[in-house]
C-alpha cells in the first residue's frame, strides 16, 4: 500500500506540474483577449489586406481633421492680421482638400462609413476661433491647430508601422507628408507655445523619462560620424511618399 500511495503521489505531482506549465500557454497564447486575438477579431478581410479597428479609426480621424481644420484655414486667410498665419491657413486648406479626397476614396473602397461633421470638441475650437480677434486669434489658431496636428501625427506613425492594408498604408504616407507640412507652417507663424505643448504631453504621460544624463557643463566627446566603408558608389535618393510599391518578384 505504501508503494501504491507513493506512486500515486508522484503521478499526481507530475500531473500538477504539467498543468502548471500548460496553463500559461493556454491563458496567454490561445485564449481570446490577447493582443493577437483582439487584432484578428477586430479585423475584416479586404482585397488590399486585413483592415483593423485601428485602420478604421485612422480613416475617421483623417476625415474629422479635414472637417474642422479646412474651415479653420479658410477663416485664417480671411481674418488673420499676419501674412504668416494667412499662409499657414492656405496650407491647411490645400492639404486637407487633397487629403480628404484621398480618405473618402479609400473609405469607399473599403466600405468604411465616415462622419459628415466635426466632433463637439472640434466645433468648440471653431467657436473659440470665431470669438477671438487680433493677436489672441492668431495665438489660438496656431496653438489649437498645432496641438491637434501633433496628436494625429502619433496615430499616423502607429498606423504606418502596423497596418496590413496597402490602401491604409499609402494614405498614412500621404497624411504624414501633409501633417508635417502643416506643423511646419504653424510653427513658422511664431505663435506656437512649445512650453505649453511639452507640459500637456508630460501631463498625459505616465512613463518615466529616459535618456542620457543631463549635460554637466563640460565639452562632450565628439562622436564618430556614421559613414559607409569601402570604395562603393551610392546614388539612391529618398523615395517620394506617394510612389507605388515595387512589384513583388
Amino acid at each position: 500500500m505504501r508503494r501504491i500511495n507513493g506512486t500515486a503521489l508522484i503521478i499526481a505531482a507530475l500531473v500538477a506540474t504539467i498543468g502548471a506549465l500548460a496553463f500559461p500557454v493556454w491563458s496567454y497564447a490561445d485564449r481570446s483577449g490577447t493582443g493577437a486575438a483582439n487584432l484578428n477579431a477586430s479585423s475584416v478581410a479586404t482585397q488590399w489586406g486585413p483592415l483593423s479597428a485601428t485602420d478604421r479609426d485612422f480613416l475617421v480621424k483623417v476625415r474629422l481633421a479635414g472637417l474642422w481644420e479646412l474651415p479653420a484655414g479658410q477663416q485664417a486667410i480671411e481674418r488673420a492680421p499676419s501674412e504668416a498665419v494667412k499662409l499657414a491657413g492656405d496650407h491647411l486648406v490645400v492639404g486637407h482638400t487633397d487629403l480628404d479626397r484621398r480618405a473618402r476614396d479609400v473609405a469607399s473602397k473599403l466600405g468604411v462609413e465616415l462622419p459628415n461633421q466635426p466632433t463637439e470638441q472640434q466645433q468648440g475650437w471653431l467657436r473659440e476661433l470665431t470669438a477671438a480677434g487680433g493677436d489672441e486669434y492668431q495665438l489660438k489658431f496656431a496653438n489649437l491647430l498645432r496641438a491637434a496636428h501633433g496628436k494625429v501625427f502619433a496615430l499616423i506613425a502607429q498606423v504606418r508601422h502596423t497596418t496590413r492594408n496597402s490602401l491604409i498604408r499609402q494614405l498614412a504616407s500621404d497624411a504624414n507628408q501633409t501633417v508635417l507640412d502643416h506643423i511646419t507652417m504653424l510653427e513658422r507663424t511664431g505663435f506656437v507655445d512649445f512650453d505649453g505643448l511639452a507640459r500637456e504631453a508630460a501631463g498625459a504621460s505616465t512613463a518615466s523619462p529616459s535618456g542620457p544624463p543631463a549635460p554637466s557643463g563640460g565639452v562632450p566627446q565628439v562622436p564618430v560620424p556614421v559613414t559607409p566603408s569601402g570604395d562603393q558608389s551610392f546614388t539612391s535618393r529618398p523615395v517620394p511618399p506617394t510612389m507605388a510599391p515595387l512589384p513583388q518578384p
